[in-house]
This record gives structure tokens, C-alpha cells and sequence, in this order.
């Protein structure tokens, strides 16, 4: 079959993708966000194309990182219910995007926090409510527990730590640190990710080299022992680096839509997606946050493609890249990789490529 570049929205849209890097406090049902805004009585647009607006950052608007930081709420939710029903439809779409599996991240912290819920309690909502989800569209979801740098120092991080795993919840699988990276370095978070460590039970990614230098990676991987690192954009800056990551097989999480926003990395069109993927550095694709950055991660599909002369194999390479990374058993992820190539197959079989 032809291997050839495709930036076809519409055709790329159904190729099957596996997402290791998305948050769900930036991906929500907009319908359902305005429905539970206008319930609960908060001082939103009635009319919906005026609250998107409001809510979303402006798609083709200049970087600005305060907007975008901006645009994160965590006092929507008034109850559980709030909570059950934003997950539940916010899921039902990941289909739509032609996702294939999907690591969703969240923090309990931010949808406990406005009004103090239980945060294993809303942990256990979320867990239930996105399976219940990917089990109607078929997609496969696993799920990490995203702790913010700013917002707790490790040994807060440490308690909440112990307790999440005490729920003994199967399909969360890792543990992820976000954040400031300036003002709260890996330094500041050693015994909790050797705590994680430790018990051997969830995989690591960190946040780092986003808007911070090349060193930061380093120092994600030697002091808190990451596999996977978040955005990791300076990694291009440092040649040796690139090489550690090729030999450990530490894989980047690369987000070309959120960088441009945010300002960390403004020229799209040279993203170090592309010449780290051409350096066979561990790269993957990923949307971030999708709903706030009004955008899906078939956009950045077609970015990378226009970009970056992608072509079909490429994908797939990309999207192997992200199982091998996913943070899975090797016997089920042999065996999601057989399904993937499969999905890939039909794909192929029905765009004749």
C-alpha cells in the first residue's frame, strides 16, 4: 500500500491514535461545561457561541501564557454529579478523534479543591465515570495522577500519594509531576518520586524542558527516576541528551499546539518534533489540552504531517513509539501493539494506503 503524507483533516481524523499526554482539566464537553455553569449559577454567557469564547483560548490568537493559564477553572463543579457527568461526555468524544488508547491524566486536587470533596471519593467518579465512557466507544483508556508542583511540596504529595494507592484502582498506572518548572525544580520533589519508585507500582513522568534548559531533563531522570518526560522541548538543544534517551528508550511526549500557545515554542513550523523524530529520539504526538487550546489532537496530526513530511509509516512509528512508552505490563503491551498494527491495517484498507 501507498506510504505517502496525508494532511486531510478528515482521513487523519480516523487514523488511529495513541495519546500519552492529555489533561483532563483541558479537555471537557463544552455543552455539558455551559449546562452545569448555567445550573450551578456562575457568572457565565447564557448564549453558548459567547461562553466558548470565554472558556476557550483564542485558536489562531498570538502566544500568551497568562490567557492560557487563564482559562483553567476548578470551581465549576458544584457535585459529584457535576463532576460524573463532565468526565463521562468528555470521554464519549475521545472517539471522535480516532483515538485508539489513551493515558488520561488528572489531578483530584482540582476538582476537589473548590469545594473540599473527598479527593479519593472524586477519584474513584472520575475512574468509573471515563470507563464507563471508553467501554460504550470502545476506546482504551488508562489513567495517571497528575500532582502539581506549585500547589503542594512532596510531603503533602507523599500523604495524598499513599492514600490514592490505597484504592487499589487497576487501571491508574502512573504518577505525573506539572507545574512550574522554574520555581519548582526536580530538587524539590526527590523523596517523593523515590517513595514512588520504591513501591515499583506506577510508571513516572515529569514535566521538564518545556520552558526550562536541557538540564532539567537530566535531572527528572536522575532524581526522579522518569521514563517518560512531558514536552521535554529543550531536549533539542542537547545532542548527548537526545543520545540517553535513544539508549533508555525515554520518550517525549511532544504537544505542538499547546507550545505555540503558551509561548514556550512559537515557530510551529520548526517544533523539534520532527528533527528529534528524524534523530530517532522517542517522540510521540499529543494534544495537551485540547478544549482550552480549541483544537483536537487531529490538528496536531496535520500540523506534524504539513510540517514535518510525515508519512503514513511515520504515524504508526510515532504511535508505537507511544505503546512502547504507555506505562503497561510487556504482555499486555505486546498485545495492544498486535491490535494497534491491525487498527493501523483496517485504516489503511479503507483510505487505500
Amino acid at each position: 500500500m501507498a506510504n505517502k503524507v496525508i494532511i486531510d483533516s478528515t482521513t487523519l481524523r480516523r487514523f488511529p491514535k495513541v495519546e500519552l499526554h492529555r489533561h483532563l482539566e483541558g479537555t471537557f464537553a463544552l455543552p455539558t461545561l455551559h449546562r452545569i455553569a448555567l445550573k450551578n449559577g456562575l457568572p457565565y454567557e447564557k448564549d453558548f457561541s459567547r461562553f466558548q469564547k470565554e472558556v476557550q483560548f483564542p485558536r489562531d490568537a498570538e502566544p500568551d501564557f497568562l490567557l492560557f493559564l487563564s482559562k483553567f477553572k476548578n470551581d465549576w463543579y458544584r457535585s459529584h454529579q457535576d463532576i460524573r457527568d463532565i468526565v463521562r461526555d468528555s470521554v464519549l468524544a475521545f472517539a471522535e478523534d480516532g483515538l485508539f488508547f489513551i493515558e488520561l491524566r488528572f489531578s483530584p486536587e482540582h476538582f476537589a479543591f473548590h469545594n473540599n470533596f473527598d479527593r479519593l471519593e472524586v477519584t474513584r467518579i472520575i475512574v468509573d465515570a471515563a470507563n464507563q465512557a471508553a467501554a460504550e466507544t470502545g476506546v482504551l483508556i488508562r489513567y495517571l495522577i497528575t500532582f502539581n508542583r506549585a500547589k503542594q511540596n512532596q510531603y503533602e504529595m507523599i500523604s495524598l500519594y499513599q492514600d490514592l494507592r490505597g484504592l487499589q484502582i487497576p487501571e491508574i498506572v502512573g504518577i505525573d509531576l506539572a507545574g512550574d518548572e522554574i520555581n519548582f525544580p526536580p530538587q524539590q520533589f526527590t523523596e517523593f518520586f523515590q517513595t514512588v519508585r520504591n513501591d515499583g507500582v506506577y510508571g513516572t513522568t515529569i514535566h521538564a524542558g518545556e520552558v526550562s534548559p536541557a538540564q532539567q531533563v537530566w535531572d527528572s531522570i536522575h532524581l526522579l527516576h522518569a521514563t517518560r518526560i512531558g514536552h521535554g522541548t529543550s531536549t533539542i538543544d542537547d545532542p548527548l541528551l537526545q543520545k540517553r534517551l535513544i539508549e533508555e528508550g525515554v520518550v517525549l511526549e511532544q504537544c505542538i499546539t499547546s507550545n505555540y500557545q503558551t509561548g514556550s515554542w512559537v515557530d510551529e513550523k520548526h517544533h523539534p518534533l520532527g528533527r528529534l523524530f528524524r534523530a530517532g529520539v522517542p517522540v510521540t504526538i499529543n494534544s495537551d489540552d485540547p478544549t482550552i487550546q480549541d483544537t483536537d489532537l487531529t490538528d496536531d496530526y496535520v500540523k506534524a504531517c504539513t510540517y514535518f513530511d510525515l508519512t503514513v509509516d511515520d504515524l504508526v512509528t510515532l504511535n508505537m513509539n507511544a505503546l512502547e512508552g504507555a506505562f503497561l505490563p510487556d504482555t499486555e503491551k505486546s498485545e495492544l501493539k498486535q491490535r494497534y498494527l491491525q487498527a493501523v491495517a483496517a485504516f489503511r484498507q479503507a483510505h487505500n494506503l
